[in-house]
């Protein structure tokens, strides 16, 4: 039978209301493929195109599937890169809110004492990139042994960005019961031989692009010298005057430079690239998702499968290294159904490489020409009327979800000896308050930070001037968003 609606699925009621607060309605292709296979048990090999849903094709039943009870992690989910490891774990974070379920993310240039610290609390699942679980695994400091389900996400990424030998070993490291799912756009033959070896008797599903899962790119391309870029840039953004633009550069130098140029001339426009310490790297791609700037210069590494919705132009101020990040630069595009426009400059020697990925991706790049000084005087007035308007801000994808929960600061963690079963057992005592209106706790160190549910928030924080934790009297307050 046909699963034509998420209320459809045989899921606890924290998931279904949580899934409809996200506002999930209507079950995507690939969503209603896995979705009953992986409650069923089964291994699952899983063909199908970013953008077609598949993070809440495995987030929806890992959340329903993890026992909460259970302090050591159920569920690691593989991904290649840092972006795509904090991506997900907001999502599964926000699917989980209502389970209480606990998602930590383990990822490289972040602290490797704060994550041991996250992991020895309470987690039910583990999403990270292939480096830094290896890194837990080897110090111990990533529990296995009640690990029952694996995800290896962007499998085909895994692989051109040389993990897949990591992945092996992680596998070979996890307990033999366990549920293995592994996605991939593509199927090259390592893939498929990793398949074999890994997965037991796998069901597999291929997701035919559709309307809306396929791009629908215009591709183009400028035969330009490298010295002229920059004023061909500015020209033709000028004159195409896009809504929201991703520009890549082959290196963080010339990121650097193009940024610096487009701040000059007065765009709206950040930047990211690998030098940049991870926190501003997550900022700069919060604001651009957020619509707080139009334009967003950046190397390779925000092409890696990033969600980011309603991307009209790609221009690529370098041809790529390769014609695979081509297909991954401009797929940020054209999605949804929507029409979005590539643009390619191409110096002289990169004219094989026009071929080469050409012939990689199907189709013929039409060649256009610069336009003239008549032509981007005439577009001017637009141009700056677009980037001096504010945009209309998107709320966060679990704002809905949000609306009913409070985030509590406590002064007091590990080192005052406090564990989740004192702040349950005390929040409990009050008045009006039960175990379900207690969600996510995390201890630290020196604070503590707990998820107030159903609106609850106001009672307790009234409520906790007077009360003790263990004999303790903590500060308590509302949590600054971070």
């Amino acid at each position: 039978m046909i699963k034509n609606k998420f209320t459809d699925f045989p899921l606890e009621e924290e998931i279904r209301k949580a899934v409809s607060d996200l506002g999930y309605r209507y079950p995507t292709i690939v969503q209603q493929a896995v979705i009953p296979e992986l409650l069923a048990g089964k291994d699952l090999l899983v063909q199908s195109q970013t953008g077609s849903g598949k993070t809440a094709s495995f987030g929806i039943p890992l959340c329903e599937k993890v026992e909460w009870l259970e302090n050591k992690p159920q569920a690691l989910i593989l991904e290649p890169t840092r972006e795509l490891a904090q991506q997900v774990q907001e999502d599964l974070i926000n699917i989980g809110r209502y389970k209480r379920v606990k998602t930590t993310a383990v990822y490289g240039k972040a602290s490797f004492i704060k994550q041991k610290s996250e992991l020895k609390q309470k987690s039910h699942i583990v999403v990270g990139t292939p480096g830094r679980v290896s890194d837990h695994i080897l110090k111990g400091t990533l529990s296995l042994d009640k690990i029952r389900y694996v995800v290896i996400d962007e499998a085909d990424e895994m692989l051109n960005m040389g993990f897949i030998e990591q992945v092996k070993e992680i596998i070979q490291a996890l307990p033999k019961q366990r549920q293995t799912l592994l996605f991939s756009a593509t199927m090259p033959e390592k893939i498929v031989e990793l398949s074999q070896n890994y997965l037991s008797e796998p069901k597999m599903i291929t997701v035919e692009a559709t309307e809306k899962t396929v791009p629908k790119i215009q591709h183009a391309f400028l035969p330009v010298a490298d010295e002229e870029k920059f004023a061909a840039l500015e020209a033709l953004t000028v004159v195409e005057n896009p809504d929201s633009c991703i520009i890549f550069c082959n290196t963080q130098e010339k990121v650097d430079n193009t940024y610096d140029h487009l701040v000059d001339a007065g765009y709206p426009v950040g930047k990211i690239h690998g030098g940049m310490i991870q926190e501003d790297r997550f900022e700069v791609m919060d604001a651009f998702r957020n619509k707080r700037f139009r334009y967003l210069v950046a190397t390779d590494v925000a092409a890696r499968g990033i969600d980011i919705e309603n991307i009209t132009h790609v221009i690529n101020m370098d041809a790529p290294y390769e014609k695979e990040s081509y297909i991954h630069r401009v797929g940020r595009t054209g999605r949804a159904g929507k029409e979005g426009f590539a643009l390619t400059f191409f110096t002289a020697k990169d004219q094989e490489l026009k071929k080469e990925i050409e012939a990689y991706g199907g189709f013929k790049m039409n060649q256009i020409s610069l336009p003239n000084a008549k032509q981007v005087a005439r577009s001017r007035g637009a141009f700056k009327k677009k980037i001096t308007t504010k945009q209309v801000l998107q709320s966060p994808k679990g704002k809905a979800l949000e609306q009913d929960i409070m985030k509590l600061y406590f002064n007091g963690g590990k080192k005052k000896k406090l564990r989740a079963l004192d702040f349950v057992g005390t929040l409990t005592s009050i008045e009006g308050i039960t175990a379900e209106d207690i969600g996510i706790i995390t201890i630290q160190e020196n604070v503590t930070y707990i998820d107030i549910l159903n609106g609850k928030g106001s009672i307790i924080l009234q409520a906790m001037k007077d009360r003790t934790i263990k004999g303790k009297q903590l500060k308590v307050h509302k949590a600054r968003k971070k």
